[in-house]
């Protein structure tokens, strides 16, 4: 008998499937991608933050990620990744075009894409 896909990302991935979930119901996830072919993910969290997240690199800057996965290592990723990743699978993710410039300013972390 097959479970249906929540009950398996949430047997997979714990607590965070659930919540990631709710991050792309709420539309929470932008992908930004410049000429030059960089992009990354753009995950507004529960509590209004804005969080860029790598999923080419696997990595998230939030205290979540910083704690449970890098530090304790209990999970594989935080809320924000999973919300990235299950967005672009489901094609829902808003998508914004960058000059190289912006996107240059957004990796070095001086400035967030869709920030108002």
């Amino acid at each position: 008998m097959f479970l249906p896909l929540c009950h398996r990302l949430r047997f997979v991935f714990g607590a965070c499937a659930l919540q990631a979930l709710d991050l792309v119901d709420q539309r929470s996830v932008t992908c930004v991608s410049s000429p030059s072919g960089r992009w990354a993910f753009q995950v507004r969290g529960g509590s209004g933050r804005l969080y860029t997240c790598f999923t080419s690199c696997h990595y998230c800057p939030c205290p979540a990620f910083a704690y449970a996965v890098l530090r304790r290592n209990e999970s594989m990723l935080c809320k924000h990744i999973l919300a990235a990743y299950l967005s672009q699978a489901m094609g829902v993710s808003h998508q914004e075009s960058l000059s190289d410039q912006q996107m240059s300013l957004l990796l070095a972390g001086t400035v967030a894409a869709t920030d108002p």
